[in-house]
């Protein structure tokens, strides 16, 4: 279990995804990823790796937009809790001949890049221990090299195999492509409270809580891109677990920075700045 993922640490929880075709949607979740179905109705289906949280949330619109350059997911990223686990996804990946847009080594993880049958960019990574965290002036950094794919392999055993995502797989962050820096500390630094973690120049930005590398991750690779509609498929929303302890200054942070609470029934939430819906799960004390 990430000590950083607890319920006494900010972070993001579970995501929902619009989707064009929900049966081919779970031919790669469920039969490739080995997620499970918790929940499923005509168009909709809720999925988890241990029987009772809800992880990624599928919604079908046959006359879904398809993917387009704008700003919003660069990608989500599923958090396994060891370096052999991510070797059984790999080796998952070439048995059923999947294919991967990147493998790479990032310091502080190790991590394996593809697209759902939609293009929503997917991370499935690894933490290092903190302690082996790259440090350089005093300060948690990354970087991009290649992963050795032999070397993760060799975690395994001859009748090692993946069956299904390991029941400790979390959501361990997300990636958005903005195009105001500015505006983007604001929202998920100073009104949800992410602290910097790195930034590189102008391009890239990683905020976290607690001291983790980040929660969120934010770059501009994407320029002046116009945001994702409300028709095209991608991430609509996400839920944001908070601490209880640390929930009435969230509440005075996003009147301060004069951020609309929304009520839709029973369910208190935000827009952020991309027009992705944030919704919150308080943690019991």
């Amino acid at each position: 279990m990430s000590i950083y993922h607890t319920k006494d640490i900010l972070h993001i929880s579970s995501i929902t995804l619009l989707i064009k075709d929900l049966h081919r949607s779970l031919e790669f979740y469920v039969e490739i990823l080995g997620l499970s179905i918790l929940e499923k109705d005509k168009h909709k289906v809720v999925l988890t790796v241990n029987q009772k949280d809800p992880l990624i949330t599928l919604i079908e619109d046959r006359n879904a937009i398809p993917p387009q350059i704008t700003l919003g997911l660069y990608h989500y990223a599923l958090l396994v809790p060891n370096r052999k686990e991510l070797a059984k996804v790999f080796n998952q990946f070439v048995f059923k001949r999947y294919p991967i847009s990147g493998a790479s080594d990032h310091g502080v993880s190790e991590a394996l890049y593809l697209d759902d049958p939609d293009g929503n960019g997917i991370e499935i990574y690894h933490d290092r221990e903190t302690k082996d965290w790259p440090v350089e002036d005093g300060k948690m950094t990354m970087f991009t090299k290649p992963l050795d794919l032999a070397s993760l392999l060799s975690e395994l055993g001859p009748e090692e195999r993946f069956e299904k995502m390991h029941a400790e797989t979390l959501m361990g962050h997300l990636h958005f492509h903005v195009d105001d820096f500015d505006q983007a500390k604001s929202f998920y630094g100073n009104a949800l409270g992410f602290e910097i973690m790195l930034q590189f120049v102008d391009s890239a930005l990683f905020l976290g809580s607690n001291g983790y590398h980040h929660h969120i991750g934010l770059n501009t690779w994407n320029g002046h891109a116009p945001l994702n509609k409300v028709k095209q498929v991608g991430l609509k929303s996400y839920v944001l677990s908070i601490p209880h302890m640390l929930y009435p200054a969230f509440m005075r942070r996003l009147t301060h920075q004069q951020i609309p609470l929304l009520v839709d029934g029973e369910t208190k939430y935000i827009i952020d700045p991309l027009g992705q819906k944030i919704t919150f799960d308080v943690q019991p004390s």
